[in-house]
């Protein structure tokens, strides 16, 4: 279980969000919604490690531990903006981090990769590169590039914002056959009809007072 306790952010002396207790249940789906500018993507960030809270504490398992140490914390994410590699096709998106950061045989990194894009019904664009593919095919090598890694909780950061209305849909279905993964997910939208639909649970991020 992944807990926040009390966690507050400022941004040069304006609070974004203050007091934040929040508990995210094992292989279940949380939403955090939300207006736009509200912080959300900030709030994620900070759970991704990529910000520094002011105060506060994260807590994983019932154990504390700091985000941004990426060893200690199994979290993966899938940017608002995919942040596929444009130099690099594919399936050279994929397995870079399971060779250069895991150190992994590059062997079992494409063999990994290769069951991955089946599933997500890519495997005919493995040697295609980003510039090549749709916003929905971007989006599917970008959760394939997390998955691979076999991170504990997926992070999404506004996945529906540039998708159409069937691919919003294919999403959700997407997030729905996760859960066979054993695998917490973590939604920021701002879509409340998405979230309604995939989650387990809805956090409403307001306004500090």
């Amino acid at each position: 279980m992944l807990e926040l306790d009390n966690v507050t952010k400022s941004f040069n002396g304006q609070i974004i969000f203050q007091d934040i207790n929040l508990e995210i249940q094992p292989n279940t789906i949380l939403s955090i919604v939300g207006p736009s500018g509200i912080g959300k993507t900030t709030l994620l960030r900070t759970i991704l490690g990529l910000e520094k809270i002011d105060s506060g504490k994260f807590l994983l398992n019932g154990k504390s531990f700091n985000p941004q140490n990426h060893q200690q914390n199994n979290i993966g994410v899938v940017f608002q903006d995919y942040r596929l590699f444009p130099n690099l096709s594919v399936l050279e998106n994929i397995i870079l981090a399971p060779v250069q950061v895991q150190k992994n045989s590059r062997t079992k990194a494409i063999e990994a990769a290769d069951k991955l894009l089946t599933s997500l019904g890519l495997v005919d664009k493995k040697d295609l590169y980003p510039y090549q593919l749709s916003g929905g095919q971007k989006q599917r090598v970008a959760i394939a590039r997390a998955l691979i890694l076999q991170p504990k909780i997926l992070c999404y950061d506004e996945p529906t914002s540039a998708l159409d209305a069937d691919s919003k849909w294919q999403v959700a279905d997407l997030l729905e056959q996760f859960r066979t993964l054993k695998m917490t997910q973590l939604v920021v939208t701002h879509d409340l009809e998405f979230a309604q639909k995939i989650s387990d649970k809805i956090f409403k991020l307001e306004r500090p007072t």
